[in-house]
């Protein structure tokens, strides 16, 4: 039970049972059963420190903070539930009001600093206390905010240093009250201070925590699972706290294991929690609560708006962060998985039009570039009407040979009213964003049931694009010429018989004049080659 619903480890749970019973457990050597005494007198200082804090706010002189905490919206119970305190603005009233404990105590519970040469003197002054608590809501450290705004060179927020009870990376603010409560309503809060989880909590939300004056740990993560499975991040919605979740997710991601991960609210610009519960009510924490985004959908947005896409080289450096982001993740069905959805996103961000025309079937391809004239010959004979079948076997058999003229020519082999499954696989394998290899293909086509080219298919034409010893720039230009005349010849047809039915004789014309254009091409380069 108290590991289950208070959080506890085990061996804090053990210590605590061994206390209520009165007995002490055995320290594992002498070292450490010194350790464990100088730790257990450090509780008492600090709790001493905590009850004179306390009485400080309460006294006539803390009048001007308890003003700070009533226009903050806190009332009593709320001061009192979680041990608001006053440390005065003095080097060291702290050192004579806790008498009872030597300067080295004070210094290694960071209460005092010591500076060499110097007296030491008192780490909090003229700032608002509140206690920091540990997993079994004992004192560990303190956290303070300043009080005079004048004071513009001392940090607003000062917490205690890490100290043989303390350590930042390791504790989580309220954890102690707020562990139970997400074991019971299964939802836990992760907010950026103190402060903000006070005021969630007065506002009824008291599943709520926060880190302490760093980025979120792998530790902090794991201790946020071991309570519910998908924690709730809910950092302020300036900038630096977008930042924040970030080095969140960033953290997280090696960590992701199966249902356990992260979800994040975006509070509206320049607003923390506080302010939205003060400004639109409770109700509409909770309705950003509920529909808090993904971890998934949070990564790419942010990725996505992280810088501008208006140049492939913008676009390649979106996919180039999305896969490293893709790569940290340990768990190889999840990374699997998140490589899968954010391709799929970026090919249809990064690519909408030409996603959506090649199975439309409505735009009209820009003529490529004409073929050198050392091998326009060799596609000479490719007009006959018999040459079709075998020209689009080679054509995609050269796509296969020369994978990547699939990015080059995807445009205008999407155009096609009739498109052959297997150009159509090609086409879903380059907009997946994967690097394509021509013995990957052959393998995708063959598992959904489709076969690759047989040279028989097209073995009545010497193609060069698809044979062995063809060197890459004459191949690839060849293979230009062929789509050209596979493709573009087909779709200019059909744009000039409908221009035609519309007496739109400027277009028609238009069409005409760019398919001469393809045919003198086509003509003049095979006056310049021989047949093969």
């Amino acid at each position: 039970w108290m590991t289950d619903q208070r959080g506890l480890s085990f061996m804090d749970a053990v210590k605590e049972l061994a206390a209520e019973a009165g007995m002490d457990v055995p320290a594992p050597d002498p070292r450490a059963a010194k350790q464990a005494e100088q730790r257990n007198f450090l509780y008492d200082v600090t709790e001493a420190a905590q009850s004179w804090f306390a009485a400080n706010l309460a006294a006539p002189a803390g009048q001007g903070a308890r003003d700070y905490l009533t226009s903050r919206g806190f009332d009593q119970h709320t001061i009192t539930r979680f041990g608001f305190g006053l440390a005065p603005d003095s080097r060291n009233a702290l050192k004579q009001a806790l008498g009872q404990f030597d300067e080295k105590q004070l210094i290694e519970a960071g209460l005092r600093i010591s500076v060499e040469d110097r007296e030491p003197y008192d780490r909090f002054r003229g700032r608002l206390m509140l206690p920091i608590e540990d997993a079994r809501g004992r004192v560990i450290a303190f956290g303070g905010r300043i009080l005079d705004a004048s004071k513009t060179d001392a940090p607003k927020y000062l917490n205690s240093p890490d100290t043989p009870l303390f350590d930042k990376g390791r504790t989580l603010y309220n954890l102690h009250r707020a562990g139970p409560l997400a074991r019971q309503s299964g939802r836990m809060v992760v907010v950026e201070g103190y402060m903000d989880v006070i005021a969630l909590s007065a506002a009824g939300i008291g599943e709520c925590v926060a880190p302490l004056g760093t980025a979120l740990t792998e530790r902090q993560l794991e201790m946020l699972w071991r309570i519910v499975e998908v924690p709730i991040l809910c950092f302020d919605g300036d900038a630096a706290g977008q930042r924040a979740a970030m080095r969140a997710i960033v953290r997280a991601l090696p960590l992701l294991r199966p249902s356990h991960s992260l979800r994040i609210v975006r509070l509206p610009s320049g607003l923390d929690p506080d302010d939205l519960v003060k400004q639109q009510g409770v109700d509409a924490m909770t309705r950003l609560l509920d529909d808090a985004a993904s971890l998934l959908d949070t990564l790419w947005t942010h990725e996505r708006d992280a810088a501008p896409l208006s140049t492939p080289e913008d676009k390649a450096g979106l996919k180039a962060r999305l896969l490293g982001h893709v790569e940290t993740i340990g768990d190889p069905d999840i990374r699997s998985l998140y490589r899968r959805d954010l391709l799929d996103r970026f090919s249809a961000f990064a690519y909408p039009q030409r996603q959506s025309s090649w199975r439309a079937n409505r735009a009209v391809p820009q003529p490529q570039a004409p073929p050198s004239a050392e091998n326009a010959g060799r596609l000479r004979r490719m007009s006959g009407g018999g040459a079709r079948d075998s020209l689009a076997a080679a054509v995609l058999a050269g796509l296969i040979r020369w994978p990547g003229e699939i990015a080059r020519h995807a445009d205008t082999l999407a155009c096609s009213p009739n498109l052959d499954p297997r150009f159509a696989i090609l086409l879903d394998l380059h907009e997946s964003g994967e690097t394509l290899e021509s013995s990957r293909i052959g393998a995708i086509l063959a598992d959904k049931g489709l076969a690759k080219p047989l040279p028989e298919d097209y073995a009545r034409i010497r193609y060069p694009f698809v044979s062995d010893t063809t060197e890459e720039r004459m191949a690839v230009e060849a293979l230009a010429a062929a789509i050209a005349k596979l493709f573009e010849e087909p779709v200019l047809d059909r744009a000039i018989e409908q221009a035609t039915t519309k007496f739109d004789i400027e277009e028609q014309q238009r069409l005409l004049k760019r398919k001469k254009d393809i045919n003198e091409r086509m003509r003049r380069l095979a006056s310049e080659t021989q047949d093969l």
